[in-house]
């Protein structure tokens, strides 16, 4: 029988709960029909040239701040799994160490991934404060205790954790793990937890974790019901399918990429709850400053006083982040993130002597800590500002990105450049968040969707006779915007003409290198390939984690199955059925009515059609994919009484959701 609990959804929902920055929950495999790219066109190189010439090169701290304290690498590049699998491989990006320019790079972009190519161990403070890059996206930061390493942030999975752990002790000396701190809600700064410390360790009261107030809740709740979509989404905007090289994925603006391995979750045992919230962690005192809306909805900064060192959690890195996140993902408030850059510059910056965060490298010294928070600062202000200033003289979200142009005195700090988010998404993105995602044009109201649309202005253009030599023209002049905006319509109205997705797939190629961000650049390449060679195969899925399963609530589960009901299906079907797990004392009303699934905890309904008992302990096992409520429930997992056909109508009108659905047109 066919269940509320499919295996494949099941297992998809806990795999893409977690990737705030960041991540993709689902690998996808490399296209054994992969074309080779084709090189920069001259318009593309002639660019790069007047951006090395006109960018601030000169200013090459970045350089240093980058390896100052380096102390040693390892003499490995990959890190492997249990199953001799690769997790982590650095290797990948050593063509960026060959000193060659790319003009298949933005030569911004291509600096910063070379700055990403911090690998090993560091000394940020002497005696005090270390960190381990490049073993992850993110970085793990050792603090010496009196008893062991506070760490704070602990990277996505257990294999790169533990190696980094590993690493430190044979450079430091071998320390027990004394506390970790979750900085934020985003997978690859608590995934690894399991790599460096267990449940005895953490139940017998030797190791706290300490994090912010709403983090178990948005730690599972950002990615659940829209998984399927986010996953996906998630591929171009990481470059999942892209080869690493000089004309396919370079960086990932933060860091290089993500570990391919196993995560997992350890509850926080102390939530950071007041805005100001002065702890002493093994020794160490920390006034952990609660950053809601910024970075992630649960995020905090921490503050060092006997050191004067500030951390900035994700909320201050070497770039402009995401207000809006191509993966898919609620609007972040740039206003709020702006002000609290700020309250933390005013309280901690003025004595700050070092800054260091969870991605890319640390800043030393008050001028140039005081310059990196000033700058980002006025960034997200700006992109705030700005934006309603156009809105409000008639710009609209269909123009905002055309018309938003960040400071000149801003374009001039490496700090604030557009490596992860962009002022063309992130533009966008704010107006949206004020007035949402229509320009005011009636016409946008309602539009023909562009499979519908497509053919007409295929028709009025001449058909694909006319259009191909004309944006052909287009692509030999550079003027790649252009060519695609008619190259579009042509492939949506014919899907199957290669020619026109060829020249369309050129077409993305061009602008992927032209982008300074990281997350255009690889979303135009990752479509590129597809248009050449359709949409690679789902590759194996990242292990799925019982920690997830456990933390995600019972509600949500219903929540996310509700996703999957077919409404023209269910529409006219209705039913009750309560839903009780008495290990933990919950109970739910399930309702099916106007084609719509429901759920409410703390109640019991009299006239139930059916009622499911099932301990939550059993459930965990049907969240994780590895048992069905049928395979609970004949298995004695479980009872069921009433009209057990209550689950088979539910079954009847759930969806299976494609993977790797179809992105560009004629792709599958």
């Amino acid at each position: 029988m066919r269940t509320t609990s499919s295996s494949h959804f099941s297992t998809l929902v806990v795999l893409v709960l977690l990737l705030g920055t960041c991540a993709v929950s689902r690998v996808y495999a490399q296209s054994s029909t992969q074309r080779v790219s084709q090189p920069a066109s001259a318009a593309t190189a002639e660019q790069q040239a007047g951006l090395r010439a006109s960018l601030p090169f000169a200013d090459d701290r970045d350089f240093d701040e980058s390896q100052r304290g380096f102390i040693a690498a390892p003499d490995y590049r990959q890190i492997l799994g249990a199953a001799g699998n690769v997790v982590w491989d650095m290797g990948r990006y050593d063509f960026l160490l060959d000193g060659q320019d790319y003009d298949s790079i933005h030569p911004s972009l291509q600096r910063q991934a070379t700055l990403n190519m911090n690998y090993g161990l560091y000394e940020v403070v002497p005696n005090f404060i270390y960190q381990i890059r490049g073993y992850d996206l993110a970085n793990m930061t050792l603090i010496r205790g009196d008893r062991g390493w506070i760490l704070f942030d602990v990277l996505l999975t257990r294999e790169t954790a533990a190696a980094a752990l590993a690493f430190a002790n044979q450079q430091l000396g071998e320390r027990p793990v004394s506390a970790v701190v979750y900085s934020h809600s985003h997978i690859d700064h608590f995934g690894g937890v399991r790599g460096v410390i267990d449940d005895t360790d953490v139940q017998s009261g030797g190791v706290d974790i300490y994090a912010p107030i709403g983090f178990m809740e948005e730690a599972i709740s950002e990615n659940v019901y829209a998984g399927n979509a986010m996953t996906r989404r998630a591929s171009y905007q990481y470059g999942n399918p892209l080869v690493p090289g000089p004309f396919g994925q370079v960086d990932s603006a933060i860091g290089k990429a993500l570990a391919r391995g196993s995560s997992g979750l350890i509850a926080p045992t102390v939530v950071v709850s007041d805005d100001f919230e002065e702890h002493t962690i093994d020794g160490v005192r920390v006034i952990f400053q609660n950053t809601p809306g910024t970075e992630a909805p649960a995020e905090m900064n921490a503050w060092f006083p006997d050191h004067n060192v500030f951390w900035a959690a994700e909320n201050i890195t070497a770039t402009i982040h995401n207000i809006y996140t191509l993966r898919g993902a609620l609007v972040r408030d740039a206003l709020s993130w702006s002000r609290q850059i700020n309250e933390a510059l005013y309280r901690f910056g003025q004595d700050a002597e070092v800054m260091i965060s969870s991605h890319n490298w640390p800043r030393w010294g008050n001028d140039r800590i005081q310059e990196v928070m000033r700058d980002q600062r006025d960034a997200y202000a700006n992109l705030n500002n700005q934006v309603l200033n156009l809105a409000n003289r008639g710009i609209t979200i269909s123009q905002m990105h055309n018309e938003y142009q960040v400071p000149q005195s801003l374009q001039q700090s490496w700090s604030v450049r557009q490596y992860h988010g962009s002022e063309f998404h992130n533009s966008r993105a704010v107006i949206n968040r004020y007035l949402g995602y229509w320009d005011g044009n009636p016409a946008t109201l309602a539009p023909l969707s562009p499979e519908e649309s497509a053919p007409l202005y295929v028709d009025m253009m001449g058909g694909a006779d006319a259009i191909l030599p004309r944006a052909q023209a287009l692509f030999d002049d550079g003027q790649y915007r252009h060519a695609m905006e008619i190259l579009n319509k042509l492939v949506y109205a014919e899907p199957d003409n290669q020619t026109g997705k060829d020249l369309l797939a050129a077409t993305f190629e061009q602008l992927g290198y032209q982008y300074e961000s990281a997350s255009m650049r690889n979303a135009f390449l990752t479509a590129a390939q597809e248009l050449r060679v359709g949409v690679a195969p789902a590759g194996p899925a990242r292990g799925t984690s019982p920690d997830l399963a456990r933390a995600m609530t019972t509600t949500q589960w219903w929540d996310a199955i509700a996703t999957r009901v077919d409404s023209q299906l269910a529409d006219g079907m209705a039913f009750k059925l309560n839903f009780s797990t008495p290990d933990n004392g919950e109970q739910f009303v399930i309702e099916m009515r106007g084609g719509t699934l429901t759920n409410i905890a703390g109640y019991r309904a009299s006239d139930a059609d059916a009622s499911i008992t099932m301990n939550r302990s059993d459930l965990d096992q049907v969240i994780m994919g590895q048992a069905t409520l049928a395979s609970q429930l004949t298995g004695g997992r479980g009872q069921i009484t009433g009209n057990a056909g209550v689950l088979q109508q539910l079954a009847s009108v759930l969806v299976e959701f494609d993977p790797v659905f179809e992105i560009m047109p004629g792709t599958r």
